[in-house]
């Protein structure tokens, strides 16, 4: 049980199917690789924030851990101080922990081993195994070749040209800041004929003359990716190092860094990375539409981010439902948003309190109802939670319902209210349309109706029955909420290519400004709130909330209403 979410993670049971990842560890168990070892890392990138693809990558490293009783790092891959900022870095950390992911102290940073990694960079230098090169980077991507053909050795390459001890004291002056960035490399020497890309003379520093956010200006060399991973992971003592399918052609590379220096080897194994129906999931484009202002920052509740997710309503234990649904395996394919919409409608239909409200009004009078009553009536809290309990809903002459829960001609099975028709309010009284009020364009500004009295509940003691309900709010207690109903950011299923922006959803954001709740609502309304507006969908209290204004999102629909939209559209 994590404390911070109070929800079990990993539930392991020995009935589950051990995914491909856990088969190869019970394998290396089994023959004592790692002395039985097993320690995991989630190592991001602090330039930017983290999305639903990182809460899979997240959830199965630590629960990996979990499984086997091991151990979890939280790591920060801090090597490129030009995109990497620290409001990343604290982002980052407030998700990983309300994803329930416990690294304890065991928070750590790849830039606390740059020291190390530059003596490990002097050590392969000293092989024969690392130079000093001075081709731009236009140069090297020229010479390196296709996957048809060789690469061109650098000038710089052999030690005729430049010696161990040059290469040695041309790499100190890189160190102590003596050349412009873009000036020299750092590169492995390998094999510009081999037909993986990577390895052929991967540059393993570049020179940077900017502050980190950690550092400072000590630094002006910094470690490329390739060469700071499977350091880190050796430094940290990793098991295994468990990446996305992307890695897979730098795993020789991974491999050739560790036995070259003979390092503590870590295993790296692949696994398919999360694709998401409707969105888009590179960070490069998440960071285009959040500085062109195609959405209102990182946490916007339409983004696929982990903070959006949160502020949108979504819950930590619906993200490892579905991440624990649509499982790993090494295949890279979409998965349908449809499917985390569910997970979260199963897990808030359990936990969300049910209250009303009412998004577009229209003003129901009920002539029969005296003037100056009011009565409170008792509605349920939770029906899938008896301990929940009940509370009390004011009702008075004059309430407001759903505008589009009345039709002056109905179609058949319409079963809400028309004129003549008998409906069940909610908790309330049968109420029939009696009568209808328009504007001088023809606008239906209120409807009148009369009440049972004996049906008090929502059920008449002569047996009579209606076949539609319909929620409601007493006009006299109802408090106004600004409602901002959120939807799928794309239209196309998969927005793919440059012209990606071309499918942004127009309709991705309504704000609805003169919605009634009821006052109970009103009353317990803290930012993050989760909660179900009956018949409406699940809904969630903004941060924008203040002691002037209540903002409520939208969370999900009760129903998959782009399945309907796109079942019409098929037709």
């Amino acid at each position: 049980m994590n404390p911070a979410t109070d929800i079990p993670l990993n539930d392991q049971s020995e009935s589950k199917p051990l995914n491909f990842i856990h088969q190869i560890i019970e394998d290396d168990n089994a023959i004592g690789k790692f002395q039985k070892r097993v320690h995991t890392r989630f190592p991001p990138e602090p330039n930017g924030y983290l999305h639903i693809g990182h809460a899979k990558s997240i959830l199965l490293n630590y629960g990996t851990a979990v499984k086997y009783n091991g151990k979890f790092n939280l790591r920060f891959d801090d090597t490129n101080p030009i995109k990497e900022e620290d409001e990343y870095v604290q982002s980052i950390i407030e998700d990983v922990k309300w994803l329930g992911a416990d690294f304890e102290d065991r928070l750590l940073y790849g830039s606390d081993y740059f020291q190390k990694m530059y003596e490990y960079a002097i050590q392969l230098i000293q092989k024969g195994k690392a130079y000093v090169c001075d081709l731009s980077a236009e140069e090297i991507r020229n010479t390196r070749g296709s996957l048809t053909e060789a690469g061109t050795e650098s000038p710089y390459r052999n030690i005729c040209n430049r010696s161990i001890n040059v290469n040695l004291i041309q790499f100190q002056l890189m160190k102590a800041g003596k050349f412009p960035d873009g000036s020299k490399t750092l590169r492995a020497k390998i094999d510009m004929a081999s037909p993986n890309l990577n390895m052929r003379d991967p540059i393993m520093y570049r020179i940077l003359h900017a502050d980190h956010h950690r550092t400072g200006a000590e630094w002006c060399i910094y470690p490329m990716y390739d060469w700071a991973h499977g350091l880190e992971d050796s430094i940290e003592g990793i098991t295994h190092s468990l990446c996305t399918l992307e890695f897979e052609d730098h795993r020789p590379l991974y491999d050739w860094f560790l036995d070259e220096l003979g390092a503590y080897h870590s295993q790296q194994i692949e696994f398919s990375r999360l694709n998401l129906s409707y969105t888009v999931m590179s960070k490069r484009r998440l960071l285009e539409l959040v500085q062109k202002k195609y959405v209102n920052g990182w946490d916007d509740p339409r983004m696929p981010t982990i903070s959006g997710m949160r502020r949108r309503g979504y819950t930590s234990e619906a993200i490892r439902n579905f991440t624990e649904r649509i499982g790993v395996a090494k295949r890279d394919s979409t998965v349908d948003v449809a499917l985390l919409e569910f997970s979260v409608r199963e897990h808030l239909n359990k936990i969300a309190p049910r209250y009303m409200g009412i998004l577009n009004p229209l003003k129901v009078i009920i002539d029969n109802y005296p003037d100056d009553q009011e009565e409170f009536l008792e509605a349920i809290n939770n029906p899938e939670d008896e301990s929940a309990g009940t509370r009390k809903v004011p009702f008075s002459k004059e309430i407001y319902i759903e505008a589009e829960d009345f039709m002056e001609a109905p179609p058949k099975k319409f079963y809400r209210l028309a004129p003549g028709t008998e409906v069940r309010l909610r908790y309330a009284y049968f109420v029939t349309c009696t009568n209808i009020v328009k504007d001088d364009r023809g606008n239906i500004i209120e409807i009148h109706c009369t009440y049972d009295p004996a049906t008090r509940g929502g059920d008449s003691p002569d047996g009579r029955r209606v076949k539609g309900t319909i929620h409601w709010v007493s006009a006299r207690h109802a408090k106004t909420a600004e409602v901002r109903l959120y939807d799928r950011l794309f239209t196309a299923e998969n927005p793919a290519g440059e012209k990606y922006l071309e499918y942004l959803n127009p309709e991705s954001l309504k704000i609805l400004k003169n919605c009634h709740i009821e006052p109970a609502l009103f009353e317990n309304a803290t930012p993050g709130l989760r909660f179900q507006f009956e018949r409406l969908g699940y809904f969630c209290v903004d941060p924008d909330t203040n002691d002037n204004k209540l903002v409520i999102n939208r969370t999900v629909t009760l129903r998959d209403t782009w399945a309907k939209i796109a079942g019409k559209q098929a037709r």
